[in-house]
């Protein structure tokens, strides 16, 4: 653990430069890919464990939220189709308890997605068998697979189909910088649903 390690000052400085090491055109994909979604009109899917399951929560809520103005809440205008599978504690526990943990999101994504879909699946370490297992399951049933990884990205950067990777070995900075990444997604997404005028003058900037 970094904070165990480093000075408060030396790690807001390692976190700050490791922050500065991210591939922006990786930001730029996935909220490319949830645009897609949008258009599309399929569901997106976000799973993850622990501090990424917390992740998962949080964009799931800010993405279903704030991709709409105020004025909007009342009106017939789509909405972003959205769940983290994360929350539904009774299925999950009913499923790790009866067959294993690492069936807890596949079962979930077997009721619910379709050929189109999108799962976006953060894993800090990329090994996490049941991140894995989903993955799977959707790459062979037409949804499209985004992982969210650190450390050297294990499975998942290889399995995903497209990949936002923190290349960082200690999981509390993945977890920050993927939060922090995941916050431009929601104002990118903001920008191009909630405010489709501003996305038209950005493009024309």
């Amino acid at each position: 653990m970094l904070g165990a390690e480093l000075s408060a000052r030396g790690y807001l400085s390692r976190t700050a430069a490791e922050l500065g090491r991210l591939d922006p055109a990786q930001l730029e994909g996935l909220a490319d890919a949830v645009m897609a979604a949008y258009r599309g009109r399929r569901l997106v899917f976000v799973i993850g464990n622990g501090g990424s399951g917390a992740n998962a929560s949080h964009l799931c809520e800010d993405l279903g939220k704030c991709t709409l103005r105020r004025e909007d809440y009342d009106s017939e205008k789509p909405r972003l189709r959205i769940l983290s599978l994360t929350d539904n504690t009774p299925y999950i526990t009913a499923w790790a308890n009866d067959e294993g943990f690492e069936r807890v999101f596949v079962e979930q994504l077997k009721n619910l997605a379709g050929p189109g879909d999108l799962l976006i699946a953060i894993s800090g370490s990329g090994n996490s068998p049941n991140i894995l297992r989903a993955v799977e399951w959707a790459n062979a049933h037409g949804v499209h697979t985004f992982g969210c990884t650190g450390y050297s990205g294990g499975q998942l950067r290889q399995m995903a189909q497209r990949c936002l990777h923190v290349p960082v070995h200690d999981m509390g900075v993945v977890e920050s910088l993927h939060l922090i990444a995941f916050h431009w997604v929601i104002g990118s997404l903001h920008r191009r649903i909630a405010n489709p005028v501003m996305a038209v003058e950005k493009r024309s900037a």
